[in-house]
């Protein structure tokens, strides 16, 4: 739905599959672009250079198709993150990352239960899924898991969105 946007040394491509994502924020290109880019500014292995970032908004049913083809899991998730293989690059060329995919029903009823603004919503699991594509883990241990969740804080304060985890504590 859109090209490829320059912002900083990141390339970040946004596509909307889902028109009821238009409606999270006033400019949900920027604001898409702004949460990717926290997520790669926190980043302790941040590589440096040109990166390229693709993120798809799309909706439940894709993400479970996504989901089932990839993880061998038969469900909607939140947010799927696909890092991209190392590959040689041509000179002057971005390293892909990878790909962030995010579904709005799921992330809709999360925000709702959890009494956040799906744009805060949105923001974290940017954040969350862009630290993934950076080698970020929080499945392996608690240490991780602490880890990741202090990355994404930092991230989300920059944006100015309330702890994510404050609530559940």
């Amino acid at each position: 739905m859109s090209a490829p946007v320059r912002a900083a040394e990141a390339e970040i491509d946004v596509a909307i599959d889902d028109p009821r994502w238009e409606g999270v924020a006033p400019d949900l290109e920027a604001f898409v672009i702004r949460a990717v880019e926290a997520g790669l500014a926190v980043a302790p292995d941040s590589p440096r250079g040109a990166l390229e970032v693709s993120v798809l908004l799309a909706d439940d049913a894709t993400v479970q198709d996504l989901n089932r083809t990839w993880r061998g899991k038969d469900k909607p998730t939140n947010v799927l993150s696909f890092p991209a293989a190392e590959q040689p690059l041509q000179p002057g060329m971005a390293r892909p990352l990878g790909d962030v995919v995010l579904a709005y029903d799921t992330m809709l009823r999360e925000s709702a239960e959890q009494s956040k603004p799906l744009s805060d919503h949105l923001a974290h699991l940017l954040v969350h899924g862009t630290l993934h594509l950076l080698g970020q883990d929080h499945e392996t241990g608690d240490a991780e898991a602490d880890a990741m969740e202090a990355l994404e804080i930092e991230a989300l304060r920059t944006l100015g969105v309330p702890d994510p985890y404050a609530a559940e504590a």
